[in-house]
């Protein structure tokens, strides 16, 4: 069995710099206000020093100057993190215009998720674990306060290492208040109990390093070449979640079967998948029994395609990672552990 061998890059310490980017959205450029929120509460909760880039408040930024960025970033031996503001949806055409040979010579911890999946599979191929999860303008600046589970898995990730039981916060929200609303500094958006995570397989313990995702980016990815071996996806555990844009339960069972077909499904350990949101501030919100329904039908269809090509792997289902909030930033690269006999996820941040 092959498994990929990754880089361990030291943890930051107090005072440290830390590059905050924007290689999707330039998220910050919309408000500054939850941006500047932001970069206060990071500093107050981790005492490290938030560097900005010339596109991290940009929008509109060419692929190749948000490419820039990042190779900056990470070429520059004083910053000892990178942090994502948000997502978006080209970071696909980023990718090419980085410095592959830069970021494999200097790694060091990126954070971010959604869109951000393209730089975290780029990392994976180089051996440089990332965590994925993570967005400035999403979970540090808007709200009253950072929640308890975010900001456990933050410090983890940026300074304190370790292994943490991943725990269930008991509430979620889809979306929140509107970055452009005052009410965006102090209040969360409309949150409602979350249900039990959901496992499915053998009742036995796996563990690996963590590939994978948002799908709607997976499948960009695929597209464009940039798979990686699936050789090297040996005993992994996959990490599949969705975005905003609410895809049907009928669309992530036709991308999970894609991941089976190719191969993805057989390989891997176990599969863990996020919470999903069913509803956004476009439109109106769905009532809780048709919210609840929506995440059981998807819950179901990623069950259905994941046992019929690998009836081994074990599967945790409503884990708050991706997109939600309360969030957890976990691993890309590094080690989670899922444990079917006694339920319970454990993710390594060292």
């Amino acid at each position: 069995m092959t498994r990929r061998t990754f880089a361990r890059p030291s943890k930051a310490e107090p005072g440290d710099r830390v590059a905050i980017l924007s290689p999707a959205f330039a998220a910050p450029a919309v408000s500054e206000a939850v941006h500047e929120q932001a970069m206060r509460r990071l500093t107050k909760a981790t005492r490290l020093v938030p560097v900005e880039y010339p596109t991290t408040r940009q929008l509109d930024a060419s692929a190749r100057a948000r490419a820039a960025d990042v190779t900056a970033a990470f070429a520059d031996p004083t910053i000892r993190a990178v942090l994502a503001t948000i997502g978006g949806d080209d970071q696909v055409t980023v990718i090419p215009h980085i410095d592959r040979d830069v970021l494999a010579a200097n790694p060091k911890p990126f954070l971010g998720y959604s869109d951000n999946t393209n730089l975290h599979n780029l990392l994976w191929t180089l051996g440089v674990p990332s965590f994925y999860g993570g967005s400035t303008q999403v979970h540090l600046g808007p709200g009253p306060h950072l929640d308890d589970v975010h900001l456990a898995s933050l410090r983890a990730a940026l300074l304190d290492g370790g292994v943490i039981e991943l725990s269930e916060p008991g509430e979620s929200e889809d979306f929140g208040v509107a970055w452009t609303d005052p009410r965006a500094l102090t209040e969360f958006g409309v949150r409602e109990p979350s249900e039990p995570w959901t496992w499915a397989g053998p009742s036995t313990v796996v563990e690996g390093a963590t590939w994978g995702g948002c799908l709607e980016v997976i499948d960009q990815i695929a597209v464009a070449g940039r798979m990686p071996d699936t050789a090297d996806l040996a005993g992994s555990i996959l990490l599949l979640e969705t975005s905003e844009e609410l895809p049907g339960a009928d669309e992530v069972g036709r991308w999970v079967r894609a991941l089976g077909e190719r191969g993805v499904l057989d390989a891997v350990a176990g599969v863990l998948v996020a919470r999903p949101p069913v509803s956004d501030m476009d439109a109106a919100v769905p009532s809780p029994e048709e919210r609840s329904r929506l995440r059981a039908a998807q819950r179901d269809t990623v069950i259905e395609h994941v046992t019929r090509y690998n009836p081994d792997a074990v599967i945790c289902i409503g884990v708050p990672f991706g997109h939600t909030r309360p969030q957890w930033i976990i691993p890309h690269g590094g080690t989670i552990r899922l444990d079917g006999a006694t339920r319970t996820v454990s993710a390594d941040y060292d």
